[in-house]
């Protein structure tokens, strides 16, 4: 039997990023319960205006996101057709390398580590003295990434693909806060920092009741990778996380750990 039966499962994504999500607990026998800390907006920025009328100069562009792509092809229709034939492209997952391919391109590069790191560690394959690189993305990512790749030798045009927003509707959230003081939740789960800092910030006045019942169990909290947890550790909450940075993996890892 599935460690998920009959669990209640939290599921802190945006709704229009959670259905696999949902999918999965559901086969599992979970109950998935979706409660989005944070919302994705897509934004025709000047940075990205820019970066579309650079395509056809671009030797690389790196998508580490979804909505990074589902932005840029939004707001750039042409983009694909404008961009330089020599241009290869990278993603920080196979996820975001299937969208990509919904779209008619194929990933030259998709690391085996799912993260800015991973992704850089590719690169040192990659002789990037004087190359351009695109790279959209949300502003309030790490600089980990656009850093790494100056210190390579190439010039980074950085461009803001979307925004990471707390939710307008905070009422879900406040009840999610609730349900977890309760202990009527088995299982938080978080696939980004900011839906992390975003929960807690959002508690207002509960954060302290908040943190306690995370601390001490019984419920569980499953965090996607080690950048996601470390906002937890911060707040001296004990999470698991999958050797790979999925968001089945991390299911299946709470599977795992509620089935013992």
């Amino acid at each position: 039997m599935s460690g998920l039966e009959g669990k209640v499962i939290a599921i802190t994504r945006p709704p229009e990023r959670s259905q696999a999500a949902v999918d999965l607990v559901n086969d599992l026998g979970g109950i998935p319960l979706v409660v989005p800390t944070l919302e994705l907006e897509a934004v025709a920025s000047h940075s990205l205006m820019a970066l579309c009328q650079k395509s056809g100069e671009l030797d690389w562009i790196i998508f580490t996101s979804p909505a990074s792509l589902e932005s840029l092809f939004k707001f750039c229709p042409d983009f694909k057709e404008n961009l330089n034939p020599l241009c290869q492209v990278a993603v920080i997952g196979p996820r975001t390398g299937r969208i990509l391919k919904d779209y008619g391109i194929t990933a030259d590069i998709v690391p085996n580590d799912y993260t800015a790191e991973g992704l850089l560690e590719e690169f040192e394959r990659v002789n990037l003295k004087g190359k351009k690189v695109g790279v959209p993305r949300t502003f309030q990512a790490r600089d980990v990434l656009p850093e790494g790749l100056k210190e390579r030798g190439a010039t980074v045009y950085l461009a803001e693909a979307y925004r990471s927003t707390k939710p307008h509707d905070t009422s879900q959230v406040e009840l999610l806060v609730e349900e977890i003081i309760q202990g009527k939740v088995d299982a938080v789960t978080f696939t980004s920092p900011l839906t992390v800092t975003n929960l807690f910030e959002l508690a207002g006045d509960r954060k302290e009741e908040l943190i306690k019942s995370l601390m001490n169990g019984p419920i569980l909290v499953a965090a996607i990778g080690p950048i996601t947890q470390k906002p937890l550790k911060e707040l001296g909450i004990p999470s698991i996380s999958p050797a790979k940075y999925t968001v089945k993996d991390m299911l299946l890892r709470l599977d795992e750990e509620l089935s013992n």
